[in-house]
């Protein structure tokens, strides 16, 4: 892709501010970046589904960083647009995480009574049998269970991993689930 000469000269003023915040702590150079990407970072986080607030609070969290880890650009990497967006992407990414794990809604203090041995039973016996469900699953799918779920991968980040296609990863998973679900009854 061929730049104009606007371009460029913009690149090389962000990069000039990056650098006056790294190398100065300028805060006139970090006030025109977040003027010119906190609005950008908040549209693009709202088209990628972010409610108006969540992607405030995500821009915010964006330009702090940027103020934070100035000395983590490198321009000979990627341009100053790339790395705020990626910062975006990324913070994203991290409070749909935080979403997706609910806290728990009771803290117990002390002791927690001891199981009932039936139930204590009933566990290791659910316990051999997943493990042998599992032994009979076939090789692929076994390991990307094992990825999924006991690696704590997410699929993007198996198929990664892999080099496998994220599709092939959730069509091997579904249907390993399957199988162990039908192990399971």
């Amino acid at each position: 892709m061929h730049r104009t000469k606007e371009q460029c000269d913009a690149q090389g003023e962000w990069i000039a501010h990056v650098l006056r915040i790294r190398d100065r702590q300028d805060q006139t150079a970090f006030a025109e970046l977040f003027r010119h990407f906190a609005p950008r970072v908040k549209a693009f986080l709202i088209r990628s589904g972010s409610d108006a607030a969540l992607a405030e609070e995500c821009a915010q969290e964006v330009m702090a960083t940027l103020w934070n880890k100035a000395h983590l650009f490198d321009p000979g990497h990627a341009s100053v647009a790339t790395w705020v967006f990626t910062i975006a992407r990324n913070k994203r990414i991290d409070l749909l995480r935080k979403q997706r794990r609910p806290e728990p809604e009771e803290l117990t203090w002390g002791p927690e009574a001891e199981p009932e041995q039936a139930d204590v039973v009933a566990l290791q016996q659910e316990t051999a049998l997943l493990r042998r469900a599992m032994q009979a699953l076939p090789g692929a799918q076994k390991e990307l269970i094992e990825k999924a779920y006991f690696g704590d991968l997410s699929h993007r980040e198996i198929a990664a991993q892999t080099g496998l296609p994220l599709g092939t990863i959730k069509s091997r998973i579904r249907l390993a689930l399957d199988r162990l679900r039908h192990a399971m009854n």
